[in-house]
């Protein structure tokens, strides 16, 4: 079997003329076209981090009461599979129908391109109305899967990377309410089985013993709102409904607690349901992986004939899991599923029965022999480069931080190939304190996480990752020679490493030593010119060199790449006030002020600049923002008297007054000095 990237253009709306001949000898009428159905609304609901056997006919109990009376009207995939155990990368495959090898996103924060076609696109050119609700930060817009929806809604809240089920319905039924007539497509996404488990009542007093089953039965409940919402939306007209789950969650299954490492059935089984128009009741025990949605939801709209789930397919049902790879060095992971058969690479091969044995607690590689297609499958699945820059160069501190807070964005560091590199599977006895010690950062908690990554770095000592993670938390710390000492290890391991000097970099600059610090930022942004914390760190070095526009340069690739960035345009302002550039002052603090809460931080700045720019009426209004309690409030009151002057105002007098009472050792020459303050007319 290959892997082909299909390439496919968005379909548009093509209308056939008809040719009406008037026949010879004769004057029948031409026939009337036959009328064509009106194409189904679809409502595509994903649940993030939900185990197939949760929810499933195998189910202890009835936790997903909704999903289970979906199900029975419609078709259950009792061997459906994510195509990676990772958030991001699983929904690229089901908006694409790509596997990630072919669309490229292998681990979250990264950014999907515009070379593939979203579903929502192809959607949108065929006359749907699109919106997606998002109900967690690794599908935020900007990672690249809003293309195509009219409307995508992701607002988490300030600096949340997470919103609960209820909120998400809400949302999504009050668009339903308002919107037009005419086929629909709604993406609903729901996050809360992710980790941490904290449901809300009465899930959490129902379920005390596994908060993991009490948020799936919360999600639940607010699933059937959606599906009471949908259903009452559609009326008479044609609808579907998909509901797939993105990928598991592995619950201590082979030693994982959570999910990203492994290829096992508990993170890469998923619930997948299809119900609505012509679909038959029933159980499809057939492999289907999770990509097939795109083509199904295509054919549905009558914008696609590629099989779908509903069709049969001969293929092998792959999946991958590269975090440990492209993160720790370790062995790349594959798998690829043929009727009761899964076979995973991880340098040796495993085969399991997952049928008769749905824990795959027996190995039976070395009882059977593989089947040459899955062989096939394993073995022409392509890997991902690890010589590349990190693609999550790009993403704001803020976001790092929000990401991390979900466990997500440990190290961007991309390891050199080792020779001795481990399969994953051997070294989950390390996940916990990985888990732990990645929770610990997050929590800036770094003395607590040294030793838990001391232990990690001792039984996997060729891990650049983490030997760069205990650099880090040292140089926090200030303990110098420890951070040395772990950057040296970490050169022994990978000396070419940009990740290397990029934090040697940093540990320099903390430490005061600018001089060893900026040909290491140099070299880290020749390599990679998108990091910002570098553009950053080398902006402020050029600033403290006396070379403000060289320092201004870097502020605004900065910007670039971070238009949120408040903070920086709050200094690029600054930095032209120094190179006495007023209007591109004035449009950095203007932008910054859009991006701030109020107050805003630099009204006095603002104010000077509209001033010196003879805005007087905004330079009024930005002057008087200032609070007493700024620390140039004198120097507020003497620009302020200066406006009042030029405008005139009734009250001039007083402002002059004032001013000369409150100046400081500052202020006092300039009001002595001050020609508009002498003239017999103001004073």
């Amino acid at each position: 079997m290959h892997l082909g990237v299909r390439f496919e253009a968005a379909a548009g709306l093509i209308l056939v003329g008809s040719l009406l001949a008037a026949g010879c000898g004769t004057d029948r009428p031409a026939a009337a076209p036959e009328a064509r159905p009106d194409p189904p609304s679809i409502l595509f609901v994903t649940l993030d981090t939900t185990r197939a056997d949760a929810v499933g006919p195998e189910a202890r109990g009835e936790v997903a009461p909704n999903l289970a009376a979906l199900a029975r009207r419609g078709r259950w995939f009792s061997q459906a599979y994510a195509t990676a155990p990772m958030t991001l990368p699983a929904h690229a495959s089901m908006l694409t129908g790509l596997y990630p090898a072919e669309h490229g996103i292998h681990e979250n924060a990264r950014y999907l391109g515009d070379t593939h076609a979203l579903l929502a696109e192809r959607l949108r050119a065929a006359g749907y109305r699109t919106a997606g609700f998002i109900s967690g930060l690794p599908l935020a817009a900007q990672f690249g899967l809003a293309r195509g929806f009219q409307h995508y809604d992701d607002e988490m809240g300030p600096g949340g990377a997470e919103r609960a089920a209820g909120v998400t319905t809400d949302r999504a039924l009050a668009w339903l309410e308002r919107a037009a007539k005419g086929p629909l497509f709604l993406w609903v996404h729901y996050f809360d089985p992710h980790d941490p488990y904290e449901p809300p009542e009465p899930f959490r007093s129902r379920y005390p013993d596994s908060p993991y089953l009490g948020e799936i039965a919360y999600m639940d409940r607010e699933l059937g709102r959606l599906l009471a919402g949908f259903d009452g939306r559609c009326g008479e007209g044609a609808c579907n409904i998909l509901v797939a789950g993105d990928h598991g969650e592995a619950l201590g299954d082979h030693g994982e607690a959570l999910h990203g490492r492994l290829l096992y059935q508990g993170v890469m089984r998923v619930p997948l349901i299809a119900a609505g128009a012509g679909i038959e009741p029933g159980e499809s025990r057939r492999p289907v992986s999770a990509r097939k949605v795109f083509d199904t939801v295509l054919g549905w709209a009558g914008q696609g004939d590629a099989p779908g789930l509903l069709d049969e397919d001969t293929d092998p049902v792959l999946g991958e899991a590269m975090k440990p790879y492209l993160q720790y060095g370790w062995q790349p992971q594959v798998m690829a599923v043929n009727g009761r058969f899964k076979a995973i690479r991880s340098g040796a091969i495993e085969l399991y029965d997952v049928i008769d044995d749905p824990a795959e607690s027996r190995d039976l590689a070395g009882e059977s022999t593989l089947d040459p297609e899955l062989r096939r499958a394993l073995r022409e699945y392509p890997l991902p480069r690890t010589d590349e820059a990190d693609p999550g160069d790009r993403l704001t501190e803020e976001t790092r931080q929000r990401l991390a807070s979900l466990g997500y964005i440990g190290s961007g560091a991309r390891p050199a190939p080792r020779r001795d590199a481990p399969s994953p599977r051997e070294m989950a006895h390390l996940f916990a304190d990985m888990d732990a010690a990645a929770a610990l950062f997050v929590a800036q908690r770094y003395g607590e996480a040294i030793p838990r990554l001391g232990r990690v770095l001792e039984r996997d000592p060729g891990n650049l990752a983490i030997a760069l993670q205990l650099a880090v938390a040292h140089s926090v710390l200030g303990r110098d020679r420890q951070a040395l000492e772990y950057l040296g290890r970490a050169a022994a391991i990978d000396p070419d490493s940009t990740d290397l000097a990029h934090y040697r970099a940093m540990h320099y600059l903390r430490s005061g030593d600018v001089e060893r610090a900026t040909p290491l930022f140099e070299l880290v942004l020749a390599r990679s010119p998108t990091r910002l914390p570098a553009l950053r760190a080398l902006a402020m070095i050029r600033h403290r060199e006396g070379r403000p526009a060289e320092a201004v340069a870097l502020l605004e690739r900065v910007i670039s790449i971070d238009g949120d960035a408040a903070v920086d345009l709050l200094r690029l302002g600054e930095l032209r006030m120094e190179l006495t550039d007023t209007p591109g002052a004035i449009r950095a603090f203007e932008q910054a002020r859009g991006l701030m809460p109020e107050p805003f931080s630099h009204s006095l700045e603002l104010g000077v600049c509209y001033l010196a720019s003879r805005r007087l009426e905004e330079a009024r209004a930005s002057l008087d923002r200032v609070p007493a309690s700024h620390p140039a409030y004198p120097m507020a009151l003497f620009k302020r008297a200066q406006v009042s002057v030029l405008l005139g105002e009734p009250d001039r007098r007083e402002r002059i007054r004032l001013a000369d009472e409150l100046a400081d050792e500052t202020t006092r020459p300039l009001i002595d000095r001050e020609p508009l303050f002498a003239s017999a007319d103001t004073r």
